[in-house]
């Protein structure tokens, strides 16, 4: 056993040979913060061992090296690099997944009847013990869509639509009758191709230009989670700035290519999806969230917003000739609209006086206002003349968009004879 004596000089020397070390391990990698570092997940970072005859050629490349991975990593798996696809041959097929979540209430037998051309993939979201099934009944649609991307990454089809249970719904393309079905029978696996990521939702309201403000401190009803958008910005995306804006059109359904999937490393989704399971918002809010932040993660951009005429187009051949085209049409809508609203008016406001007149409550007939004698009439028959017009417009736009040279032409895009969608 040593003296003690001679124990301190030991322990000294010691001390100074491992400062000595650590001091030559600083400067040949003086910038290890900058060293992209795993979070629980993904793939890790390393650095091979330099021979003793080339430390100092190693020990600038490794910097560079860095710089490099400074700009393309982040703590989740390197940054996506995302690139246009190339559409396949014409008259190729496409393989296609429909994804979608449902309650064990929810009947989603449409799809067979209505899609026979789409395999479907249903995460029966509040049944653990259903074949498909999310880790957690949370986040809305978010999970399901995570989970699927998760566990199908090696064995992904061509085509992947996430879509809501719902053939009908308010937030289905009402240009296209509100009908999922309709949507996706029509959808241009092409343009899916092509574009990488394809929001299902043309119609801008609500969700362009100009939507949610991330850093928002006062709440606005229509849009509950903005308040919460910075917070969980800097959670998801922790290597990003928090952007001004956010915007894209809602409401969470959108189609990817393979490539596009394929081009964020599995980790991300790993990491997102752990996001949402330790995240202490709400259910509702926590999908709420998500809603606004898909295109970040499929594009990079935090405003997607593409002209609708060519989503109209390109992606499901409803072509009207261009952007002033698509502007007279959606005017005329607005026209039978407020058209509609007002016959609604003056049939309430008869129906409030023949109600008055049964009570013998003839105080409150001051009240209303009386509707104009026959005015029902006439305001019915400018509807019906609205609606001919809007039938025969889009009408012409779907034979229009038969023509895959007006798709191109629409959307901008080079043709040649013999080119598809």
């Amino acid at each position: 056993m040593l003296s003690s004596r001679r124990a301190v000089p030991l322990i000294g020397l010691a001390f100074f040979a491992f400062l000595l070390f650590s001091i030559r391990g600083i400067t040949r990698g003086e910038r290890w913060r900058d060293i992209p570092q795993v979070v629980g997940m993904g793939d890790s970072v390393s650095k091979s061992s330099p021979s003793s005859d080339s430390q100092e050629s190693w020990s600038s490349g490794f910097n560079a090296s860095l710089d490099s991975d400074r700009q393309n990593k982040h703590p989740y798996g390197p940054r996506p690099h995302f690139r246009p696809g190339v559409a396949k041959p014409p008259g190729s097929t496409y393989s296609k997944v429909l994804v979608v979540p449902r309650t064990k209430e929810e009947d989603t037998s449409w799809m067979a009847t209505e899609l026979p051309d789409w395999q479907t993939a249903v995460y029966v979201a509040d049944d653990p013990t259903a074949p498909l099934h999310p880790p957690k009944n949370k986040g809305h649609e978010v999970m399901v869509y995570l989970t699927y991307i998760i566990d199908n990454y090696e064995n992904l089809p061509d085509i992947m639509a996430f879509m809501h249970s719902h053939q009908f719904a308010w937030h289905n393309d009402d240009i296209l009758d509100w009908d999922a079905a309709q949507m996706l029978r029509r959808l241009s696996p092409e343009r899916v191709t092509r574009e990488g990521f394809m929001n299902m939702r043309c119609n801008w309201s609500p969700g362009c230009p100009d939507w949610m403000h991330p850093g928002t401190l006062e709440e606005d009803a229509s849009k509950q989670e903005e308040t919460m958008l910075a917070r969980s910005w800097s959670e998801i995306f922790p290597n990003d700035p928090v952007p001004q804006v956010l915007a894209q059109p809602c409401c969470a359904q959108f189609a990817l290519s393979r490539d596009r999937v394929l081009a964020v490393p599995k980790s991300r989704y790993i990491y997102y999806r752990d996001w949402l399971l330790r995240t202490e918002l709400s259910d509702y809010i926590s999908g709420r969230v998500w809603e606004y932040l898909w295109h970040v993660v499929f594009t990079g951009e935090p405003i997607f917003c593409p002209k609708q005429n060519i989503c109209y187009c390109d992606g499901f051949g409803l072509c009207f000739g261009g952007e002033e085209e698509l502007d007279t049409f959606f005017g005329i809508r607005f026209q039978r609209n407020d058209l509609e609203e007002e016959l609604k008016k003056w049939h309430e406001n008869a129906q409030k006086i023949e109600d008055a007149q049964a009570r013998g409550a003839l105080d409150e007939l001051a009240e209303i206002e009386v509707p104009e004698v026959g005015k029902d009439v006439i305001l019915q028959a400018q509807i019906d003349e609205k609606n001919q017009i809007l039938a025969a417009m889009k009408a012409e736009a779907l034979e229009r968009g038969k023509d895959p040279r007006n798709r191109a032409k629409e959307a901008g895009r080079p043709w040649k004879e013999g080119d598809g969608f």
